[in-house]
C-alpha cells in the first residue's frame, strides 16, 4: 500500500462492482475429450478488428486445466430461460438437467442460447488472483431468444424493459 492509502474493504468493493449489470455466460470446452462448461460473467469485447474478446477466471479453477493458448472454446450468452443451465454450469448440479450440447467444428455449445461465440485463446494474462484469455473470435451466431439472463446486487435478473432508453440509431445521446 502507498503512503496514506487506507486498507481496501473488499466487501465494499464487491458490493460496489456488484451494482454493475452484467450478462451471464456459460464457457463451454472439452475436458478430457467430454463437453464441459462454467458459468461466467467476466467477458467483454476487446477489439472489432481483429476481433477478440476477453474473459476472466480465478487462478484457482479447475477449468484452467483445459484452457491455454490456442485452445478453442465456446462462449454462449445465456437467455433468461436458461437459468437451470447457469446454475449448473455453477456448480450447483440439478439432478435431470438435459444439457443440449451442440457443435460447430469441434467446439461444444449449448442450444438455444442467445448468442454464441467460438474463440481461440491467443494470449493468457496473470492478473491478480484471476487469468485473462484474450481470445480471436472464429465463428459467431445469433439465437432465436431476445431476453438475456442478466447477474446484478448478487442474483440474476429478468430485463423487462420494452422500449430503448436511448435509441443510438437516432443520435440521441446521453447528455
Amino acid at each position: 500500500m502507498g503512503e496514506g492509502r487506507a486498507a481496501m474493504d473488499a466487501t465494499l468493493l464487491r458490493t460496489v462492482m456488484g451494482r454493475f449489470a452484467t450478462g451471464v455466460t456459460v464457457l463451454t470446452f472439452l475436458a478430457e475429450g467430454r463437453p464441459s462448461g462454467m458459468t461466467a460473467n467476466a467477458f467483454m469485447s476487446v477489439s472489432m478488428n481483429p476481433p477478440l474478446v476477453l474473459i476472466s477466471i480465478r487462478r484457482e479453477s479447475q477449468v484452467n486445466r483445459f484452457m491455454g493458448e490456442g485452445v478453442r472454446f465456446g462462449i454462449n450468452v445465456l437467455a433468461e430461460s436458461q437459468c437451470d443451465l447457469c446454475r449448473h454450469f455453477a456448480g450447483r448440479l440439478s439432478p435431470g438437467t438435459e444439457v443440449p450440447f451442440i457443435y460447430q467444428d469441434d467446439v461444444p455449445l449449448l442450444a438455444g442460447s442467445l448468442a454464441h461465440l467460438a474463440v481461440r485463446a491467443v494470449n493468457v494474462v496473470e492478473a491478480g488472483d484471476h487469468l485473462l484469455y484474450i481470445s480471436a473470435v472464429e465463428y459467431v451466431r445469433l439465437g432465436t431468444q431476445r431476453k438475456p439472463l442478466v447477474f446484478f446486487t448478487g442474483g440474476y435478473r429478468q430485463v423487462q424493459a420494452h422500449t430503448p432508453v436511448i435509441n443510438w440509431a437516432s443520435e440521441a445521446d446521453c447528455s
